[in-house]
């Protein structure tokens, strides 16, 4: 079996923290996130007061591939012309980031469903 890379978001995250089976597929995935996500990863288990949130940050810490200066550019272009659908902007860099590497987004947020290069998993 080959081993797929799959870049994170941080719903998709807390999806498999949270032990939601849709994402049991991507548990032997390689993982990549950037520093954006994990920020975001940190604070969510921080908020929900998570059992373990310690092992969690250490885990996740060691997937962060950081963006270029060429995709958060391009990624402040793409949520201003999205600007109606509310797209973050680390949401925003993740996505091109993935797309760049060539690697699909990995996430349940509704607002990517459409976009090509995404692997959309809902609840």
């Amino acid at each position: 079996m080959t081993e797929e890379t799959y870049f994170f978001d941080t719903y998709a995250i807390m999806e498999v923290i949270q032990g939601n089976s849709k994402y049991e597929h991507f548990l032997d995935s390689k993982i990549i996130i950037n520093d954006f996500i994990f920020a975001e990863l940190c604070y969510n288990l921080l908020k929900d007061n998570t059992k373990g949130k310690e092992e969690y940050i250490k885990k996740y810490s060691q997937f962060i591939s950081y963006p270029s200066s060429e995709v958060i550019e391009k990624a402040t272009k793409m949520r201003y012309e999205k600007r109606k659908n509310d797209l973050s902007m680390t949401d925003c860099i993740s996505y091109l980031q993935a797309k760049n590497l060539g690697i699909k987004f990995l996430t349940g947020d509704k607002e990517f469903e459409n976009l090509e290069n995404v692997e959309f998993v809902k609840k």
